[in-house]
């Protein structure tokens, strides 16, 4: 037993060597080389190559050295480590034992990304891999190493980010100009790879034109889908199955009707490159008339309302917590039919009898909560709802009112797909909308006096209007006059109509979708068709004997 006051005995145990280095003692090192450049510049390309083959021979050129390969990512950010492939391979290498060295240019060149950077170099150290930056003259495998690779990433990391915010303010320049070059290569446009013009595809303009026609007829966007697959349509790439999505971003994208809005996503930051939609959170710009539109203005503006009037029906539906809990395009009373008594939807149902089967509807709210929300609903008949329509539509048609010229131009639409024949009653209707504002002001002009200057501004504004109205229909007009088609409809429909014979006999879903905006029903059984173009007509709803 040791005295406390005594000499303590200690015995060095030296270090194997053997152990110190996984490098057994005689054998070459397998040396690889790391390589990027981040763009597909010429020059880069350039640097890229000749990285590679300095690297090779480099290697190879010393005795004492094994080649493990130069592993390459061309045209890649070094902000993020999974988009290089070759990286992430060299890293799996690295754990097989196929890699005892790596050799690279510079830190910035290993990564631009402080977190990465210091990441994998402890991860490869961990492992006893060296990896030597040439420009910087570091060795990982040294004590003060990590120290000196820091400051070196954050310094490539903070470049990265000036870069990445001069870019920014770039694009953001031109957007604010609108001469931002975006990417135009979608279905129905591609964009010239010399002249940088883009141009249309005719074969795909028109199935484009079919998508946002039969949505504003009243199909769904399952409905279109099963359509374009019915009818061999192929999808941007060629395939034959069309998704929803794709037919739902292409009737909310602007580019169709000739603008572009810029910044509809944005980077959150130049080390993630995570995108998110812009709701406000960076300014957005949009530029009209920037190039050729397969379909009007006014068409596009239409499909965004069609949009919002079905998302409200659905929450109307929802609020109702009826089982109707999205657009149905299957019948066209599903989205007109209102209760007058809670202004809930009508829905269709089936029942059987004795001599068949007879469809009515009935209020949604109703069939779900009985009395408590609507008190006064009854089941209509379906086709007795249908001939109401229908005589309706052919009173307005026979005592050319108001309603007639809206009838009329859906009329010629829907039979020939033209949407100029649709624009003539709005131009018609401001022309007439003018010339009774011009009566009224003159007749105010005549009983004010002495004070008739404001007057006679106000009915040379009221003119003006009218010649851009007149212009616009001689327009409208030539253009029709090209579509032999919706030519020969309007000559068909001006001939049948001066008959005085007119009747819509048969209720067909397209049409109705195309003339009326609701039906609302009102306690008494009176149907108020309210027609496109602001005009509405009331007719009784009238059963038919047997259900009587």
């Amino acid at each position: 037993m040791n005295d406390l006051g005594s000499k303590k005995i200690v015995t060095k145990i030296p270090a194997d060597a053997r152990k110190v280095s996984r490098i057994e003692p005689g054998r070459k090192l397998k040396v690889a080389a790391y390589c990027r450049v981040s763009t597909d510049d010429e020059d880069q390309l350039n640097s890229y190559r000749v990285q590679k083959d300095y690297y090779s021979k480099y290697i190879i050129s010393n005795d004492n050295w094994e080649f493990a390969g130069v592993y390459a990512d061309e045209g890649i950010t070094g902000t993020q480590v999974k988009k290089r492939d070759d990286f992430l391979r060299m890293i799996k290498d690295c754990e097989k034992g196929k890699i005892d060295m790596i050799l690279t240019k510079s830190v910035s060149r290993f990564a631009r990304n402080i977190v990465d950077s210091i990441t994998f170099v402890r991860k490869l150290k961990s492992m006893g891999i060296s990896i030597y930056f040439e420009e910087q003259n570091i060795d990982s495998l040294k004590e003060d190493s990590e120290t000196y690779i820091g400051i070196y990433s954050v310094m490539a990391q903070s470049e990265s980010e000036n870069i990445s915010a001069n870019v920014k303010w770039g694009i953001s320049k031109r957007m604010e100009n609108g001469t931002y070059c975006c990417n135009m290569n979608m279905y129905g446009y591609r964009r010239d790879k010399i002249t940088k013009e883009v141009y249309i595809v005719p074969e795909e303009a028109e199935v484009v034109r079919t998508i946002f026609r039969y949505f504003l007829d009243g199909m769904s966007i399952y409905q279109i889908k099963h359509y374009l697959e019915q009818n061999n349509f192929k999808t941007f790439s060629g395939g034959s199955v069309w998704h929803k999505t794709t037919i739902l971003n292409m009737l909310q994208n602007e580019k169709y009707c000739g603008d572009i809005m810029y910044q509809k996503t944005y980077c959150v930051d130049c080390i993630s490159k995570k995108k998110k939609v812009n709701n406000g959170q960076k300014a957005r710009y949009l530029v009209q008339d920037d190039h050729e539109p397969i379909i009007s203005r006014d068409s596009f503006y239409a499909v965004q309302a069609e949009f919002a009037k079905r998302n409200t029906e659905r929450k109307k539906s929802e609020l109702f917590s009826t089982t109707k809990g999205r657009y149905s395009g299957k019948y066209a009373l599903s989205e007109l039919l209102i209760c007058g008594c809670c202004t809930g939807h009508y829905r269709r149902k089936t029942v059987k009898k004795k001599d068949g089967i007879m469809h009515y509807w009935r209020c949604s709210s109703r069939l779900e909560h009985a009395d408590k929300l609507c008190s006064n609903s009854v089941g209509l008949e379906e086709e007795a709802v249908k001939a109401a329509v229908c005589r309706a539509l052919s009173r307005v048609l026979k005592r050319r009112e108001d309603g007639f010229e809206v009838v009329n131009s859906h009329l010629v639409y829907v039979a020939s797909a033209d949407e100029k024949s649709e624009d003539m009653y709005f131009i018609d209707k401001g022309i007439r909308d003018e010339e009774r504002r011009i009566l009224e002001l003159s007749k105010l002009a005549r009983e004010s006096g002495n004070n008739q200057e404001k007057f006679e501004a106000a009915i040379a504004d009221c003119t003006k209007r009218i010649k851009v109205f007149r212009e616009k229909k001689e327009q409208v007009i030539r253009q029709l006059n090209f579509n032999e088609e919706a030519k020969k409809e309007m000559e068909r429909i001006k001939s049948y109509l001066a008959e005085d014979r007119a009747v819509v006999d048969r209720f067909d879903d397209s049409t109705v979708r195309r003339l009326i905006n609701k039906i609302v029903v009102s306690e008494d059984l009176k149907l108020t068709i309210y027609i496109k173009g602001g005009y509405e007509i009331e007719e009784q709803y009238q059963p038919s004997p047997k259900s009587a």
